[in-house]
């Protein structure tokens, strides 16, 4: 049986409960532990599909196509974690199911309410994941105190009460603030947060606490006698310069090992030697590249989280620093392209949807094509290189998306076929796992290594291959489309150091222990783009030298 990890968070939002529940599973993993992860959300969207990224960030997908918070990316990159829909509920999905099964007549007549149906529906949401697995990292979004909550917190309470002490351990995440002007560390938000909590009926067995500094002995002392927790169950959760160094801060405060005291559970010793080599790799860069994100949503960085990361991934793969310049889609125009992407080492265009920062993205992508800049367009970045590639190569007037312009005379970007006539927004893309086969010798294939792939979409528009003979005539490359032939996945040129669009997002797939194959080879052309110019740059500068020499 499944043992279970109630991880919940008070005082502010936004402490980092998502970090946690993931270093948490990353070190029990490191144990030999088979893990799951979990995320209930309170509020009463069926899914964040529909969600603005500048309101709640990026859009998850996992392989079975669910659209999921961005919190499912941080547990599939510190673990193993398989993770489907089942992974990400939120209220919105629970009082769905329930509204339906009460207009079916499911409940006999009874009285629909909170308790007991509600929360039974979240546990039976929990228990959904549990199979195969020996622990699940049950994450409640939300602050303790918010009403929306309530329905999760009671869940869980009761799951305590059905499992047992020793099958369950709940984890309050909550944060001890250092008070500059009376250079204290201040317990009085951790009390109030875990009041708050055993009011609703559960006791934390362990406290992260946030906080600038370490906790000394006797501040930990104090909160674990205001707050009925162990004193070595009071965790110095400090602020760290990268969250992948979170799992060794939460091993070096024994929380793996105090868990497991609480859960009754044997495991093999701590493994972390990876972890730490990637990190030392992390921390002791051998050079950096300068990538110049050209994007929709820049003013909110959560909008491309997975994105963030696999940039940084791929760094990882060189021993890189890679520093990201977000640069607003909208700023960029044909006077000043040069001006604002010339210092930069290579150029990504992200997914996105709206016609808002086209013509930025358009002319970013054509100064990367003329300029031999490395390039990677991902999602509407690969739909934006097509669109440029039918403008100013094919010569194709107005050239455009169906979604930018309607009535376009070249629609080399269309809508889905499958979608036409469908108006909702909610769950209308394609989604999840597509299968690719890849074309020999291209850029793709001696990235991956491999003729055939698996990876993860999210659009609703594509390829038009009414256009395909055009294009390539013009010296467009297909280079990766579905098995069936039916959906162009990857586009690149010849001629070209690296430049390359993929319909699909590679960034789902990457971890800091396996870099995605693309931005390990984007990352790869950024770098000997910047050693080409720096050698370009001080050769020259030598020239001048001898000539002054020679006057």
């Amino acid at each position: 049986m499944a043992k279970y990890i109630f991880v919940t968070g008070g005082v502010v939002s936004s402490l980092g409960k998502g970090i946690a529940a993931s270093s948490i599973g990353c070190l029990l993993e490191s144990r030999g532990l088979r893990v799951s992860l979990q995320k209930f959300d309170p509020y009463l969207n069926v899914d964040p599909g529909t969600l603005s990224p500048f309101q709640h960030g990026e859009v998850f997908v996992t392989d079975d196509g669910a659209e999921t918070d961005l919190d499912l990316g941080h547990y599939e990159r510190f673990t193993h974690a398989r993770l489907t829909q089942a992974n990400n509920v939120t209220s919105g999905r629970i009082y769905e199911q329930i509204i339906s099964r009460e207009r079916r007549g499911d409940y006999l007549g009874k009285t629909v309410q909170v308790i007991p149906h509600v929360t039974n529906e979240i546990k039976a949401a929990i228990k959904r994941v549990s199979t195969d697995v020996d622990v699940v990292i049950v994450e409640i979004g939300g602050t303790v105190g918010d009403i929306e909550s309530l329905p999760f917190l009671e869940a869980i309470r009761q799951m305590r009460h059905e499992l047992g002490r020793d099958n369950s351990v709940f984890v309050h995440v909550t944060l001890v603030p250092w008070i500059a002007a009376a250079q204290e560390l201040k317990t009085k938000p951790t009390q109030h947060s875990v009041k708050e909590l055993r009011a609703i009926g559960i006791q934390p067995d362990m406290l992260l606490c946030r906080s600038e500094r370490f906790l000394p002995k006797d501040v930990k002392e104090k909160i674990a006698l205001f707050c009925d927790v162990d004193a070595e169950a009071v965790i110095t959760a400090r602020d760290v310069k990268s969250v992948y160094e979170v799992p060794l801060v939460f091993a070096g405060e024994s929380v793996d090992e105090i868990i497991l005291r609480r859960l009754k559970l044997d495991s093999g010793p701590r493994e972390l030697a990876r972890w730490s080599e990637m990190l030392d790799r992390m921390q002791n860069p051998v050079d950096e590249v300068s990538i110049g994100l050209v994007g929709k949503y820049v003013e909110y960085e959560d909008s491309y989280k997975s994105l963030k990361e696999a940039l940084l991934h791929g760094g990882l793969a060189h021993q890189l620093k890679v520093d990201i310049h977000w640069i607003e889609a909208e700023g960029v125009t044909a006077a000043n392209a040069a001006a604002t992407l010339e210092l930069y080492d290579g150029i990504l265009v992200p997914g996105g949807f709206g016609k808002r920062g086209i013509d930025g993205m358009v002319e970013a992508i054509r100064y990367a094509r003329e300029h031999k800049l490395p390039y990677f367009g991902i999602c509407l970045g690969m739909q934006t290189m097509v669109i440029e590639y039918a403008r100013n190569v094919c010569g194709l007037d107005r050239a455009d998306s169906t979604e930018f312009d309607p009535a376009t005379p070249h629609r080399v970007i269309f809508k889905l076929r499958e979608l036409k006539g469908v108006d909702e927004l909610g769950g209308t893309m394609r989604l999840g796992a597509w299968p690719c086969v890849l074309a020999d010798g291209s850029l793709a294939q001696r990235a991956y290594g491999e003729r055939e792939i698996s990876e993860r979409h999210r659009h609703r528009y594509e390829f038009n291959r009414e256009y395909e003979e055009s294009l390539i005539a013009a010296g467009l490359k297909i280079t990766g489309e579905t098995p069936d032939q039916t959906y162009v996945e990857i586009c690149e040129i010849a001629d070209h150091p690296w430049y390359l669009g993929c319909q699909f997002h590679p960034e789902f797939k990457s971890k800091p222990l396996e870099p995605h194959p693309l931005f390990r080879a984007f990352i790869g052309a950024a770098h000997e783009n910047r050693r080409k110019r720096l050698t370009q740059r001080r050769e020259a500068f030598e020239d001048v030298r001898e000539y002054s020499r020679g006057d």
